[in-house]
């Protein structure tokens, strides 16, 4: 958490600001939480890019703002779905002794018993809702899937004792299945008949 981001405030904006700010390497952004009123603030692109690589998008960030220091976590981030750029920002605010709500991907280990027998992976669920102290968000919560046979399912009440932070999620949150290879099939042709 040594990086300190530096930003400055800005006029809550038209659009036409918000572009100029885009267009000069700049992301609109906006704080808010802890001792804090709601401010419209700017961020260096560039900047916000490497704290992320150096500290994880789920990790706490510290934050210069009238020359006083913030700790921050990203909120929200809102993408534009053409371009791999980011729009704007929400950070909030956070007192480093209070736990807070934090969403954290699942990241699956381990190569499945079902998946090497010719079933189908599938994860209708990327991450899990935890409430923990900020210092202590992890990057990922790991899932061994290497047991895990054809129909079978790992679920939220599966995990919830092995993991040492609180979960919010609900017990029936499905974080993977392994599919027979023609269930998965079908309800693929499925999902796509409703898209039609």
């Amino acid at each position: 958490m040594s990086t300190v981001l530096s930003v400055k405030k800005r006029e809550a904006g038209h659009r036409s600001t918000l572009t100029q700010l885009r267009k000069g390497g700049a992301i609109p952004a906006v704080i808010y939480g802890y001792n804090l009123d709601s401010t419209p603030i700017s961020i260096s692109a560039n900047e916000f890019r490497k704290s992320v690589q150096k500290n994880g998008q789920n990790g706490v960030f510290l934050m210069e703002l009238d020359g006083k220091k913030v700790n921050v976590v990203v909120s929200e981030i809102q993408q534009c779905s053409m371009k791999d750029e980011v729009n704007h920002i929400d950070f909030l605010a956070i007192n480093m002794s209070e736990a807070i709500e934090s969403e954290v991907p699942i990241k699956l280990v381990g190569e499945s018993v079902g998946i090497s027998l010719g079933g189908i992976l599938m994860q209708p669920n990327l991450d899990v809702k935890i409430k923990v102290k900020p210092a202590d968000i992890p990057e990922a919560i790991e899932v061994d899937i290497t047991e895990l046979k054809i129909g079978e399912t790992i679920t939220v009440a599966d995990i919830r004792d092995a993991i040492d932070f609180e979960i919010i999620s609900e017990d029936d949150h499905t974080l993977v299945t392994i599919m027979a290879p023609v269930a998965a099939v079908e309800e693929t042709a499925d999902i796509a008949q409703e898209q039609e």
